[in-house]
């Protein structure tokens, strides 16, 4: 592998034809971000002395202000560990990607997150070398290929959404401009007071919906909107990315219960592989919202994300904080 070439690019203008069919990594994301505000997206890219791509992983740069100190924030996120043309050298690309990523990541950002690697332990030796620490999280898919989600859901849980559905609650591909105002005031609306969540501008909502990777749902009731959410599908697999739901104003219809359950058959009538939660929230032992997600019939799949701050005695230190 010395004699790879690994180029950042930061203009899409620039990128090579990647080809692979990894939306998180894919040409299409980087525009979608380059395009979004607050967003700069990297994508970094092994190549062959022949000039065919060998690999390649994209980061997005994310930009956030706050009421609390201090202010104004940078951090980058990447999500799984990037596509490559042989998977027997992934481990390698992937090293000399990420050192590179790295090595070129811009000044003010302040710490750096991978999450979702296809297996707990991949990258493992990289990350550390690189001073990444890992914390200890949970992954949670439901399989769509060998059994009905009907066949898998918690009985319960289905009498509860049933009932919902009899009230007249449904749920709706966003279809045209007044959904989409919908959509976007309840996802902004909910996670407004939330400071671990970034919500993107709304160009980024319209950019995937239009783009045919991605999905976006309203739960209405009598013309209410009470939930929506943000599917992603990427290698035959569907993605729920974000979601808000109106769970206390409208408790007696169960929002969230019925929001998951029609994206989930949704995705298994479209012929997906898998329904992927990307975020089931922070690894506490009592967690709401994962032990839902867990009545869908889904598998927990124990899991590394990995975080690196820019400033050494503060990496050093939680570092040790989740080593204990």
């Amino acid at each position: 592998m010395n004699d790879l070439s690994i180029i950042i690019y930061t203009s899409g203008m620039e990128l090579p034809e990647l080809g692979g069919n990894n939306f998180f990594h894919s040409s299409e994301l980087f525009h979608i971000y380059e395009r979004t505000p607050r967003h700069s997206p990297l994508m970094a890219v092994a190549m062959h002395p022949d000039g065919s791509v060998a690999g390649h992983l994209l980061a997005v740069v994310r930009r956030r202000s706050s009421w609390l100190p201090p202010y104004l924030t940078w951090h980058c996120r990447i999500v799984g560990e990037g596509e490559y043309a042989d998977r027997s050298d992934a481990n390698e690309v992937f090293d000399r990607l990420v050192e590179e990523l790295m090595r070129k990541m811009p000044v003010r950002v302040w710490y750096v997150e991978f999450s979702h690697l296809s297996t707990k332990m991949f990258g493992y030796k990289t990350l550390r070398r690189l001073g990444f620490f890992p914390v200890s999280w949970l992954n949670i898919y439901n399989s769509l290929h060998s059994k009905s989600p009907e066949e898998r859901v918690n009985k319960k849980l289905l009498k509860r959404i049933n009932a919902s559905l009899e009230k007249g609650v449904e749920t709706l591909a966003v279809a045209d401009e007044e959904e989409f105002g919908d959509f976007m005031r309840l996802l902004k609306a909910h996670n407004l007071t939330k400071l671990k969540r970034y919500i993107p501008d709304s160009l980024f909502f319209r950019e995937v919906w239009k783009s045919g990777h991605g999905k976006l749902y309203v739960t209405k009731y009598h013309n209410t909107v009470i939930g929506c959410c943000a599917l992603a599908v990427s290698q035959n697999n569907a993605f729920l990315w974000y979601a808000a739901f109106k769970r206390k104003t409208y408790l007696w219809l169960h929002p969230a219960e019925v929001t998951i359950w029609n994206v989930i058959k949704e995705a298994y009538a479209d012929g997906h592989d898998h329904f992927c939660f990307l975020d089931v929230g922070l690894p506490y032992s009592k967690n709401k919202y994962r032990d839902l997600i867990m009545k869908y019939g889904g598998k927990q799949v124990s899991a590394f994300r990995w975080f690196m701050t820019r400033i050494g005695w503060v990496n050093s230190l939680l570092s040790r904080i989740w080593s204990l």
